[in-house]
């Protein structure tokens, strides 16, 4: 491996190949919820990680021009439903690409809608936002949690699956 110096300029990274690659890397799937001004929205995601331990923070990462973004900064608050084996229908509905009609059931915790049936679900406080080139990251003080053992829903590179028993 070549390592750059600082007086070598990067070539431009080609946006299609930059997403093809970054696709490659097998992730969790999570769905983003929040209510403001009295909609509730919700958004697919898989750029979603732990922030600290403490204090207990979150980030998950989102598109300036999507929806949710403005949705998110005037809520103040929202929900990481973390999908479980099986529920693709969910994270394409949220995604936009539903190919049959699917009706989430919405849980609230708190005043912070949930949705019902997942495996893990977080509410969080937004505490902090942070510029990133396109997106924005979306900091959140963890408020509430609850888990169960169901096997997470898998995505990598543009395909949802799941975990290998036994491995």
């Amino acid at each position: 491996m070549q390592v750059m110096t600082t007086s070598e300029a990067a070539p431009p990274i080609d946006a299609s190949l930059f997403r093809r690659v970054m696709g490659r890397f097998a992730s969790g799937v999570t769905v983003i919820t929040a209510e403001h001004a009295g909609h509730v929205r919700g958004m697919t995601a898989n750029a979603f990680m732990s922030g600290s331990l403490n204090p207990p923070l979150v980030v998950v990462s989102v598109a300036k021009w999507a929806s949710m973004h403005a949705h998110l900064c005037g809520a103040g608050r929202f929900a990481i439903n973390i999908l479980c084996a099986g529920q693709h229908e969910i994270a394409n509905h949220f995604a936009g690409r539903s190919l049959s009609p699917c009706a989430p059931e919405f849980v609230y915790v708190g005043a912070i809608p949930t949705l019902g049936g997942v495996a893990t679900v977080m509410t969080a406080q937004t505490v902090a936002t942070h510029e990133c080139g396109d997106h924005t990251l979306f900091v959140g003080h963890i408020l509430s949690m609850a888990a169960d053992d169901s096997p997470p829903l898998v995505y990598h590179a543009g395909k949802f699956g799941a975990l290998a028993s036994g491995v």
